[in-house]
């Protein structure tokens, strides 16, 4: 079986997702009625300062919950990369800048007062939200190309959530309720790939013809106008989308009780299917 590739020393998972930077925003609102004061004065040159103080917080607040959500995406999933770039970690460098900005500048303090206020900044930054995940997880198999892997299962999740989103606009509710159905069963299947990846190229033959295969269903659906749409034809992409789902459930069976994925002919019998 795979397994993911274990974090590096590094990287220490944020204690609680439900840490958000509300305080960094919070932050913000004093400073925006500064901000304020200082224009309707008529201080101009303290008005420019302060804004430039408010604009590196709101992209050092913006940057943090940006990497919150990146580390719970990654904490979540059996494998992913690691995001591009140490959101947490530039937020706080930024947040830590406005500190300097708005205390030697605009607040006038000596430099080493500011500097010394920015570092404690800093730091409190990166105790209170810990450091960016910089590891892939990723499976170690001479059998699998990860990289391959990790593309198919996001180019399949970026597949089905534009399902989700297609289906929004479909109003026969019993159509509605079989194509939830299906793709629920297709995202526990990519969640139980991802966990254990046997046979990848099968798995992207499940992913291409399956998952693409409820697309085309929704979109030749979508191009007709719903009211012109007969009874048997309804009736047959109810029956299309039923057996769908009895493939999924014997699949899943099949991946966890660790058999080999044996799809070839279930996938050319849907793949007829859809063409008819």
């Amino acid at each position: 079986m795979s397994r993911a590739k274990r974090l590096s020393s590094d990287y220490q998972p944020t204690r609680s997702f439900s840490h958000a930077s509300w305080w960094l925003y919070g932050a913000l609102v004093p400073l925006f009625f500064s901000v304020g004061a200082s224009l309707f004065a008529g201080e101009y040159r303290r008005f420019v300062l302060k804004l430039i103080g408010f604009a590196l917080w709101s992209v050092a607040a913006a940057w943090i919950s940006r990497g919150i959500r990146l580390e719970r995406e990654y904490e979540q999933a059996a494998i992913a990369k690691a995001p591009k770039l140490p959101y947490k970690l530039l937020g706080g460098a930024l947040f830590a800048l406005g500190v300097l900005h708005l205390g030697w500048i605009v607040g006038g303090a000596p430099l080493w007062q500011a500097l010394f206020v920015a570092v404690l900044a800093f730091a409190g930054v990166w105790l209170y939200y810990g450091s960016d995940p910089r590891t892939d997880k990723l499976p170690e198999s001479d059998d699998i190309n990860p990289e391959l892997l990790l593309r198919s299962l996001t180019e399949a999740r970026d597949t089905l959530a534009k399902i989700r989103r297609d289906t929004e606009e479909i109003h026969d509710l019993r159509l509605h309720r079989e194509i939830g159905h299906a793709v629920e069963k297709a995202e526990h299947i990519l969640d139980t790939i991802a966990e254990d990846p046997k046979d990848l190229r099968v798995a992207r033959k499940f992913l291409v013809v399956y998952i693409d295969g409820i697309a085309k269903v929704v979109e030749r659906y979508r191009a007709v106008e719903e009211s012109e749409i007969d009874d048997s034809t309804r009736e047959r992409l109810y029956t299309l989308l039923r057996e769908v789902q009895e493939r999924f459930d014997k699949e899943l069976e099949r991946l966890k009780s660790n058999e080999h994925f044996d799809l070839d002919v279930q996938i050319d019998a849907l793949r007829r299917q859809l063409e008819d």
